[in-house]
């Protein structure tokens, strides 16, 4: 059986991952259609890639190498609650791209972005396996040069560093179009409240979705924060 230029594509990157990882292919299901993503089994694995140079640098860990239980949370949120027909969406610290793939699925434009070069890959993959068609590149959201502006901003999961609230603020604000929305799916840490006061002082209103994530006996308490400029949101 000959296989498409997709298939061929799709098998070739699997085949280079799996020489530089050890993979985990997981299933899920959104809005009754199942979706396969594809990521590290052992993320920790991964800090050995990591030079004492680098860390210094930026300080990066490969936490885009997990799915997380606020992705998956954002994930759903995308698949119910969201007519995303015809928006044209970024994600940023997308991971392996299980948001991207959703909202591509819901009839999406979507660029995936994400600070690791390594994640990109991952993200092209999952969009091959799902049947999806997404952009993926890299986006620092300390020094954001993309010119696009988008009807929404999706992320899950970044709200981990202090050092990070404020540039994801700007990141934000450089990103939308006017009357646009951003959704951050976060697991309630406490540095969640500091980067809603930063966006509060910042102009945006925000809006707090409470949210649940149960898998098996895990329960994880969620909120996805909807911000939105405060003179648009009126």
């Amino acid at each position: 059986m000959l296989l498409s230029k997709e298939g061929e594509a799709l098998q070739q990157l699997r085949v280079e991952l799996a020489g530089e990882y050890e993979l985990d292919e997981k299933l899920y299901t959104f809005a009754g259609h199942s979706f396969s993503f594809l990521c590290v089994l052992d993320s920790y694995a991964l800090l050995d890639r990591i030079s004492p140079e680098e860390f210094v640098k930026d300080e990066q860990m490969p936490y885009w190498a997990e799915i997380w239980p606020s992705a998956i949370t954002l994930s759903t949120f995308i698949a119910d609650e969201l007519s995303l027909e015809g928006k044209r969406i970024i994600e940023i610290g997308a991971g392996v791209g299980m948001a991207s793939v959703v909202a591509a699925w819901k009839g999406a434009s979507v660029l995936a972005t994400d600070y690791s070069v390594e994640a990109l890959r991952f993200i092209r993959y999952n969009a091959l396996k799902n049947r999806v068609e997404i952009d993926a590149d890299r986006l620092d959201w300390r020094l954001v040069q993309c010119s696009e502006k988008f009807d929404l901003l999706f992320a899950a999961d970044v709200l981990y560093e202090r050092v990070n609230l404020l540039p994801i603020v700007y990141a934000i604000d450089k990103l939308l179009k006017p009357g646009g929305a951003a959704y951050i799916s976060d697991p309630r840490r406490r540095l969640a409240e500091q980067f809603l006061e930063l966006a509060g002082e910042n102009g945006f209103s925000v809006t707090p979705l409470v949210r649940e994530y149960r898998s098996g006996t895990q329960s994880v308490s969620v909120n996805i924060y909807r911000l939105m400029r405060s003179q648009e949101a009126l």
